[in-house]
């Protein structure tokens, strides 16, 4: 299978080396020519536009930073759907718009192809090792079809239904996790004012009912101060904007989801649009006069399990 992967960002360029060093034919195509220079240098092929590479490989996966941007890659004249032909998969890895990954799904159709929708979760440090989970919603015999560079990106694989369910399942997950970063924020503040050891508060949030992913990761940059998670603010409103602009599509009245997009948007206000989306617990830092830091946690994190093979769940 000749996969073409356009988008070597943070998360991108990780999923990227992972078909790499798994021995897939790839092609690739970035914006950033020093990205593609070092896929190139790793045995990569670079493709000049969108089309040539659609016109060249097998899989088209596109991993993008807003749905904007992915349309333009899609549908310019020199874009991805030109270059399609009977029977290729195009499988979008962005964090995207349901509505709109459904619409660029039926140009892809149009063309006698097939489209996925592949988000991914887990943070850039398990992309790098090939261990994040892939969301995959589309049809059930093409996802089977892609399953083995899929599994070669990532560990745990999930089939969620019809086209635009795993982008849906995919901001849940990206809200749930902004609202867990919100709430750290407050819980460090408290233990920091009731003069708790952080290390061991840490700990104990880890083996307790209070835990989550995202104590488990961002909280040691936190504890750090690099803040350093891979992840910006801009990216989060992106991906908390969609999550509230659904709901308010579903008629779902919700509480805590205005308040996230709310607090996030002062964050970026303060910090910037680059600043990493884990310093929004700075503002609880700001506000009280205190700082969080702890020593023995990494600048920066690192996945330290062993890569494995991946598997449907």
């Amino acid at each position: 299978m000749k996969v073409g992967f356009i988008g070597l960002g943070n998360v991108g360029g990780k999923l990227a080396s992972s078909l790499l060093r798994n021995k897939f034919d790839l092609t690739v195509r970035d914006l950033d020519i020093n990205l593609t220079k070092f896929f190139r240098n790793k045995g990569a092929k670079v493709a000049i536009s969108p089309k040539e590479l659609a016109q060249q490989v097998d899989l088209i996966i596109t991993c993008l930073p807003s749905p904007k941007v992915c349309s333009e890659v899609m549908e310019a004249e020199d874009g991805v759907i030109n270059g399609l032909s009977k029977n290729k998969v195009w499988l979008e890895m962005s964090t995207t718009d349901e509505t709109e990954i459904k619409r660029l799904g039926k140009l892809v159709t149009n063309k006698e192809c097939i489209a996925l929708d592949g988000p991914v979760s887990g943070g850039c440090h398990r992309a790098a090792t090939g261990n994040i989970a892939i969301f995959v919603g589309g049809e059930r015999n093409t996802f089977e079809r892609i399953l083995p560079a899929l599994t070669s990106m990532g560990r745990k694989i999930l089939h969620t239904g019809e086209l635009g369910s795993a982008t849906v399942l995919k901001v849940i997950t990206n809200f749930l996790a902004s609202a867990h970063l919100v709430a750290l924020g407050e819980a460090w503040t408290v233990a920091k004012k009731s003069n708790l050891d952080l290390s061991k508060v840490y700990k104990g949030i880890a083996v307790s009912s209070g835990n989550s992913f995202v104590h488990e990761t961002e909280s040691q940059v936190i504890l750090n101060g690099s803040y350093n998670i891979n992840f910006t603010m801009d990216l989060v409103l992106k991906d908390t904007g969609l999550f509230d602009n659904l709901a308010k599509k579903l008629n779902a009245r919700l509480e805590i989801s205005p308040l996230i997009v709310k607090i996030f948007k002062d964050g970026q206000k303060k910090y910037g649009s680059r600043a990493w989306s884990s310093m929004i617990v700075k503002r609880m830092e700001d506000l009280n006069n205190i700082n969080f830091r702890a020593d023995g946690f990494p600048d920066e994190l690192v996945d330290n399990e062993q890569e494995k093979k991946g598997y449907e769940i």
